[in-house]
Formats: C-alpha cells, sequence, structure tokens
C-alpha cells in the first residue's frame, strides 16, 4: 500500500502517516539498533589499521578528535527531531531549512553512502564466516566469498522488509555478542601489556598519545595525517543516525532518539578509545608482523593480533567482527529505505517508494530497491579486487562528513530565532552545532583536496584524456558519487510527478518556529 497522506495543518505540507510500524521501539531498543549500525567490531577491524599508519601513536587522540563533531552533531540531529520528528532526517531537514534542491541532494548523498557501505559489510561477513569455520581458502576465493556476501545482503534485506521488531529482537542479540566479545579481547591484550610476559611488540602507554598538539611537532604528519585520521574516525562512528531516521517508529519520537543518538556516541568513544589503546599498547605501531602499521593487515587486524593475544580462542574476534557485519548491514538497510520512503511520500523521487507493507509496516520498493543496487554495486567492486575496499572507506568518510555537516548547518539556520533569543538554545541550537558543522566542512574540504593527489588511494590514479592530469582514485569514487547526484536531481525535477516537490508544495521551507520544551 501507498502512505495516507493529508496536508499539515498550517504548513502545506504534505504530512504523512507512512505506514510504518508506530511507537515499536523504546529507548533500549532504539539504542541497540544504533550501536548495531555503527558496528563497532567491524569498524574497528577494517579502520584501525588505516588509521595508525596515518597517525601512528596518535590513534588515541584521532579517536576523540573524531568524536567531537559527532557529539556536535547529534546535538543538531536532537533539537531538528524534536521539532520535526520524520524518518527523512537529513532530507526533510535540509529541505525545511534550505529548501527542496539543497535538501534532495542531501538526501542522495546520506542514501548512497549508506547503500555503498553495504558492499563492504557483505564482503567481510562473507570472509569471515570463512574463517571462523576454517575454511581459509574459500576466505581468500572471491568468488566464494561473494556468492556468500550476496546471500548476506539478501537475507538482511528480508529481515528488514520482514519487520522492525524483527529486526529489533535480532539487533538486541547481536549487539550483546559483539560488545562482550570486544571485552574478551581488550581485557586479553590489556592483561599480556601489564602482565610478565608482554610481547616483543608492546609500548607503553603514553600521555602523549591524547594531545592533539603532537600532530605538529617532529614527526607528528600534521594537518595531512590529522585530517586524514579525523575522516576515518567519522566513519568509525558513522551510523548513530540511524536511530533517528527510525524516529516514526519510536515511542515518544520528539525526545527518545535524540536521547538515544547522544547516548549511543558516549558509549561508542568509550568502546573505541579503550580498544584502539589496547591495540596500539599491544601491537605497537610498527609496519611489520602483527604491527598495527603493516599494510598488509590493514583491512584486518584484529585476526592478526587476536590469533596471537587469544590463541586458541581467537574464534572470539572471529565471531565479534562477524556478528558486527551482519548487525550492520542488516541496520544499514534500514535507515537507507526509511530515507527514500520519505523522499516518495514527498515526490522527491518516484512515487512508488512509498509504498509499505499492509502487515509488516516496512518500506516495500524502498526496501528491495536498496537491497537490489547494494547487490550490484558489491558485485562490481568485487570485480576490482580487494585493494578497492579501502578506497571505498575513505571515499564514504566523505560522503559522511558532508551530509552530516549540512544537517548541522540546517540546526543553525531553522533555529535561528531561537539562537537569537539566547540562553540554553544559543548553544544546543547554534554553538555547538555550527562547530561540529565546520569540523566537518573543514575535514571534507582537506581530504578532497588531498584525495586529488595521484598517489591517494589504493587502486592508483586516472588520466585526464587529453590534459594528462592524474586524480587519486577515492577522490573519483568519492566526488564522482556525490555530484553524480546533480543530473539524476535536474532530471527528476523535470518530471510531473517531481515537479510539486521541487516547487516547494509537498515539503515547505519553515519559518522557523520554537521547538517543544
Amino acid at each position: 500500500m501507498s502512505a495516507s497522506t493529508k496536508n499539515a495543518p498550517g504548513s502545506g505540507d504534505i504530512q504523512a502517516h507512512k505506514g510504518l510500524s508506530e511507537g515499536s521501539l523504546s529507548f533500549t531498543g532504539t539504542l541497540a539498533i544504533g550501536l548495531a549500525s555503527v558496528a563497532p567490531a567491524y569498524s574497528l577491524a577494517a579502520t584501525l589499521g588505516y588509521v595508525v599508519i596515518e597517525t601512528g601513536v596518535l590513534a588515541p587522540v584521532a579517536v576523540i578528535l573524531g568524536f567531537i563533531p559527532m557529539l556536535l552533531t547529534a546535538y543538531a540531529y536532537r533539537e531538528l527531531n524534536r521539532a520535526v520528528p520524520d524518518c527523512g532526517t537529513t532530507f526533510t531537514w535540509v529541505t525545511k531549512a534550505f529548501g527542496p534542491r539543497t535538501g534532495w541532494f542531501s538526501g542522495w548523498v546520506l542514501a548512497m553512502a549508506g547503500i555503498i557501505v553495504l558492499a563492504n559489510l557483505a564482503q567481510v561477513a562473507a570472509q569471515y564466516s570463512f574463517y571462523l569455520f576454517g575454511a581459509d581458502d574459500l576466505a581468500e576465493n572471491r568468488v566464494a566469498v561473494t556468492v556468500l556476501g550476496v546471500a548476506f545482503i539478501a537475507t538482511m534485506t528480508y529481515v528488514s522488509y520482514r519487520g522492525i521488531e524483527i529486526a529489533h529482537w535480532l539487533q538486541n542479540v547481536l549487539v550483546a555478542i559483539q560488545y562482550i566479545a570486544l571485552a574478551v579481547l581488550v581485557g586479553a591484550l590489556f592483561w599480556a601489556v601489564f602482565g610478565a610476559d608482554r610481547p616483543d611488540t608492546s609500548i607503553d602507554i603514553s600521555a602523549s598519545w591524547f594531545n592533539p598538539m603532537a600532530f605538529f611537532q617532529e614527526g607528528g604528519g600534521g594537518w595531512g595525517s590529522l585530517t586524514e585520521g579525523m575522516i576515518l574516525m567519522i566513519f568509525i562512528y558513522w551510523g548513530w543516525d540511524t536511530i533517528l531516521s527510525l524516529n516514526e517508529e519510536t515511542k515518544d519520537k520528539e525526545s527518545t532518539p535524540g536521547r538515544a543518538a547522544v547516548a549511543a556516541t558516549l558509549i561508542l568513544l568509550a568502546t573505541y578509545l579503550l580498544t584502539t589503546v589496547a591495540s596500539v599498547s599491544y601491537a605497537g605501531v610498527g609496519d611489520s608482523g602483527i604491527g598495527l602499521s603493516n599494510e598488509e593487515n590493514a583491512d584486518d587486524v584484529f585476526s592478526v593480533i587476536g590469533e596471537q593475544a587469544l590463541g586458541s580462542w581467537d574464534w572470539v574476534v572471529l565471531l565479534a567482527v562477524l556478528v558486527s557485519a551482519v548487525a550492520s548491514t542488516q541496520t544499514t538497510i534500514l535507515p537507507a529505505a526509511r530515507g527514500t520512503l520519505a523522499m516518495g511520500v514527498y515526490r522527491a523521487i518516484l512515487t512508488r517508494f512509498a509504498n509499505t507493507h499492509p502487515r509488516y509496516l516496512t518500506p516495500t520498493y524502498s526496501t528491495l530497491f536498496i537491497g537490489g543496487l547494494a547487490t550490484a554495486i558489491y558485485v562490481a567492486l568485487s570485480l576490482m579486487g580487494d585493494n578497492v575496499y579501502g578506497d571505498v572507506l575513505l571515499a564514504i568518510g566523505l560522503m559522511i562528513a558532508f551530509y552530516y555537516g549540512i544537517t548541522a548547518y540546517a540546526c543553525v539556520w531553522y533555529f535561528r530565532k531561537d539562537i537569537a533569543r539566547g540562553g540554553k538554545d544559543l548553544w544546543v541550537k547554534g554553538v555547538l552545532p555550527l562547530l561540529g558543522a565546520l569540523i566537518l566542512t573543514f575535514a571534507f574540504f582537506k581530504s578532497a583536496f588531498d584525495m586529488l593527489s595521484a598517489d591517494y588511494g589504493y587502486l592508483g590514479a586516472w588520466t585526464v584524456p587529453g590534459l594528462g592530469w592524474e586524480i587519486g582514485s577515492v577522490f573519483l569514487f568519492g566526488m564522482g558519487t556525490i555530484l553524480l547526484g546533480l543530473p539524476i536531481m535536474f532530471i527528476l525535477s523535470r518530471r510531473e510527478e517531481q515537479k510539486p516537490f521541487f516547487n516547494g508544495e509537498t515539503l515547505h521551507v519553515d519559518t522557523p518556529v520554537k521547538a517543544p520544551d
């Protein structure tokens, strides 16, 4: 069925009972889905090596620096959700602040980041499944991994299609397994570091690891290392905003999602900081053996250090990363499907995206489309080789910085009258979101500039025909995906079905109003 729509009194927006299962999720249920979407075990396993290659022993302070814009942006999400609790999140809020074209473009970037990362999640889930059962040869077989990865995407698409209650129950179990396994690993690493038989690679924990000014001292790497480390950390923190995309399915939708989002970022900070300090102290930052700067292990540091630290219990690490990737595969589909559902309801894209299941109360066409497109992208990336996934992580970080940043700017502009009155509103709706937006903007442009370099990335460079310019593969993948939205938006804006949205008739730019207390 399609979502039922009507005009909202006083605003002219199409307001919708979008056909979702309203009021199904509690605070803890929403928080669990948010943490599962971030996939801490997978994110650390896939990214920590690259962070250390860029930052060395300063990886712990990179964790903290990456957290700051996330927390500041979480305040923006919380305030916008209180005023406009809509599953379109960034798309809806940016449209109401800056207009339909900026809103549509922001929604495009958000959706594509989620769809593309599903390929990486499926790859990791498939490989770790084979590793867990001792089938190492199959884990290195591209065809076998791709087939199993496609099966994971299909299964999680079905779970997302089947209903939010099933998804909620599944995520509670998977998050619990993930955090227990991480606790076992961190405990083992610290036990070894402070024990009598500490490994030869271990290094003493130092206060300098937490000093951001060390980036500008000799050997610190300067702005380049700092911003690249931050972009990677932004990817590691990314996913907590899934909580907000489920706002229409959450009890007390005006306040619960915002509180859960802030809580999720704080839990993630503690998780990442402990795990990073333990890993750096245990394995060191050398570029050989189990050293975290060893590029051969960069895309999978946990399996290497887990094998040495846990011995025959290293399956605990494999299980944690596998469960993490599987959980995030499903929870990444949820926000992408609900974002495109909202875009369909407001006629920003084809209205068939507004269809929901009459029994399961989930997006139908949106969920199946997201799963299908993610599968096609995954197969295409698999054909390009394993090195492509390092570029994918960096490119997605660029997209995340863009849409988180523009959402924070939207908060400041949308609540400008509240901010002018000063007091608490000045800080939670103005200063904090603006600081987050500025940090993300700096990280976006600095990283985009660095990504232009021909030697930036793992796939090499592309030469511009006739000009001889060489452009890095990460820049092409990241900025190319972002800018692809422009011609698609232009085509849609000229279709009769979408003209009401682009003319501001289905989702209006709002006059700033005070959010409910």
